[in-house]
């Protein structure tokens, strides 16, 4: 039976883990964004829907794409379009589907309703 030391190495093991996996997206959190910017990090603003095929079209492809090493700095902060329209607005998306990369605090690409593969990842591309 695991000893209460034992239970905490697990619980510090898996956080570990889970800290160490590239571009975990992170609903949109405004101090973390600016930090990643000041940072001059990669950083991805997905705007989506949960009701948008386009949408969940673009996540599996954005999730493999994350989980490439080139791509381990990338911040990606995610804004409900629906529920969140102050920020959608404040990133003046008029979409959901909607991918913004940045480079530090340069916009440095937009996308609208892209689901080819080649086409997002030169997206992300820029912002390294």
């Amino acid at each position: 039976m695991p000893t209460r030391r034992h239970a905490l190495a697990l619980t510090a093991a898996l956080i570990l883990a889970g800290a160490a996996r590239a571009a975990a997206p992170a609903p949109f959190d405004a101090a973390a964004f600016e930090a990643a910017q000041a940072a001059g990090r990669p950083i991805l603003v997905q705007i989506s829907a949960p009701w948008c095929p386009i949408c969940k079209t673009q996540k599996p492809i954005l999730a493999t794409l994350a989980a490439e090493p080139r791509f381990k700095d990338l911040a990606v902060f995610t804004i409900d379009f629906d529920s969140q329209r102050d920020l959608v607005r404040r990133f003046e998306a008029r979409m959901q589907s909607t991918l913004i990369a940045y480079k530090g605090k340069a916009e440095v690409g937009r996308s609208v309703g892209e689901t080819q593969p080649e086409w997002i990842e030169q997206l992300l591309e820029k912002a390294l």
